[in-house]
């Protein structure tokens, strides 16, 4: 039971920063991010790249792979929604 729920954790981990993605598509197609709160993206980047350095030294897999994908894929939501901003 406990490697059913090991492997549930990593697809979880592994599929929720995904989710990111059609966030991305969506601001590349209609070529603004004015429906997006910087407040808020900066606010969850924040928060992101703060509880990082504790994955990074868990010991615990799961966190460690979720973490790393979060950052990558939340760095690249920030990147996207700046480049994209109409002032």
């Amino acid at each position: 039971m406990e490697k059913i729920i090991q492997i549930l954790g990593m697809t979880a981990a592994c599929a929720m920063p995904l989710f990111n993605i059609p966030l991305i598509i969506h601001i590349l197609k209609r070529k603004t991010s004015s429906d997006i709160s910087l407040f808020w993206v900066f606010g969850v980047w924040t928060c992101i790249l703060l509880m990082f350095p504790s994955a990074w030294i868990s010991p615990d897999p799961i966190f460690r792979v979720f973490a790393i994908l979060n950052v990558i894929l939340f760095t690249t939501v920030v990147g996207v929604t700046w480049k994209y901003r109409k002032s």
